[in-house]
C-alpha cells in the first residue's frame, strides 16, 4: 500500500547524526510515511548503516546516492523521487516528536482542499522551546508563509509539508558550477503566490542547529555561493510582501552582484529602481561582509 506520507533527509557524511533521526521515525505513532534519505556524496559509511535500517525493517526506506550537489540539489532529488501525496524535509541533526506524522495526516484529513500547498507546522529546541520568534496567529487557519513573516513578524525555522504535486510544479533549485548552496525559501514565496498553507500550533520536528550546518555559517555560504544568493535575492525582491522587504532584498542583491562582478546587475534585476536606490547600501553590505567574522547574522 503506497504511504501517504514521505519524510525526507538530505544528508552528507553526516552517520553519526542520523540514528537520532532513525529512532524518533521508529516510534512514530503512525506507520503511514516513508523515509528518503539523499545523500549528497558522503563517504563516511552513511550507506552501510541505512542498509543495515533497511534490513531490520522496522521503517519503509529508500535510500538515494549521489555526487555532491549541496542541500539545494539534495531536494531536486528528493522532489523527483518522491509520489506520495505530502513530504516534509528532516534535515539530519534533527528529529521528530514521536506524533508528528501523525498530527501531519491528521490534520490533512481533516482539512485538505485544492486551495492549500500543505501545512506549516512549528520547531523546537530540545528543551520544548519553539525555535520561530511566535507561534501562528490563533484566529488564523492558513494563510501565506511569508505573509506571516511581513504582517506578524515571524521570524526563524518553521516545517514545510508539501503537498507533492504542488510543489513539482515548481522550477528546480538551479545548479551553479562550484556553489553548493542557494537558499530554499525562494521556492515557498513562488508557490506562496498560488496557495495557502494551513497553520498547524504544534512541534513537528526537534531542531539543533550543529557547528557544521548551514545556519551557523551563513556568512561563509553567502561569501561562497554568491550566485545562488544573488538569484534568490531577484525573486524576493520581485515578491515580497511590503517595500522595505522589497528594499532590503535589492540591498543584498547588489552586495551579491558586487562580489559576482555583474556588470549587467541592473539590466538582470527585477527592480531596477529599488537596485538603483539600494547600490550605496549594497556597497557598504559587501564591504560588512567581507570583512565580518560574525555568524548566525542576516
Amino acid at each position: 500500500m503506497t504511504k501517504q506520507l514521505t519524510v525526507f533527509t538530505p544528508s552528507f557524511n553526516r552517520a553519526y547524526l542520523l540514528p537520532n533521526l532513525y529512532n524518533s521515525l521508529v516510534r512514530q505513532t503512525s506507520k503511514d510515511f516513508a523515509w528518503l534519505i539523499v545523500d549528497d556524496g558522503s563517504s563516511d559509511g552513511t550507506e552501510e548503516l541505512v542498509q543495515k535500517w533497511i534490513d531490520e525493517n522496522k521503517v519503509e526506506i529508500l535510500y538515494k546516492y549521489q555526487d555532491n550537489l549541496g542541500m539545494h540539489g539534495a531536494h531536486n532529488t528528493a522532489y523527483e523521487l518522491i509520489e506520495t501525496e505530502l513530504n516534509v524535509c528532516i534535515d539530519s541533526d534533527d528529529y521528530m516528536p514521536d506524533n508528528a506524522v501523525e498530527l501531519i495526516l491528521d490534520t490533512w484529513s481533516k482539512n485538505k482542499d485544492d486551495k492549500y500547498a500543505g501545512i506549516l507546522g512549528l520547531d523546537c529546541y530540545k528543551n520544548g522551546q519553539v525555535v520561530s520568534s511566535r507561534k501562528f496567529p490563533e484566529e488564523l487557519k492558513s494563510g501565506k508563509y511569508f505573509e506571516l513573516k511581513s504582517r506578524f513578524g515571524l521570524k526563524g525555522d518553521i516545517k514545510f509539508v508539501y503537498r507533492t504535486d504542488v510543489i513539482k510544479k515548481y522550477p528546480a533549485y538551479p545548479i551553479f558550477k562550484e556553489e553548493k548552496f542557494v537558499p530554499l525559501n525562494y521556492k515557498y514565496l513562488l508557490i506562496d503566490q498560488d496557495y495557502d498553507m494551513l497553520f498547524l500550533n504544534e512541534f513537528l520536528c526537534v531542531v539543533e542547529y550543529m557547528e557544521d550546518g548551514s545556519s551557523r555559517n551563513i556568512i561563509k555560504q553567502y561569501l561562497k555561493n554568491p550566485k545562488g544568493f544573488e538569484h534568490e535575492r531577484k525573486v524576493r525582491m520581485k515578491y515580497a510582501y511590503s517595500l522595505k522587504e522589497r528594499f532590503r532584498n535589492a540591498i543584498h542583491y547588489v552586495s551579491c552582484s558586487i562580489q559576482l562582478k555583474n556588470g549587467r546587475f541592473l539590466s538582470d534585476s527585477t527592480n531596477v529602481l529599488l537596485t538603483i536606490l539600494a547600490i550605496p547600501l549594497g556597497i557598504a553590505l559587501n564591504v560588512y561582509i567581507r570583512t565580518t567574522n560574525r555568524k548566525g547574522w542576516m
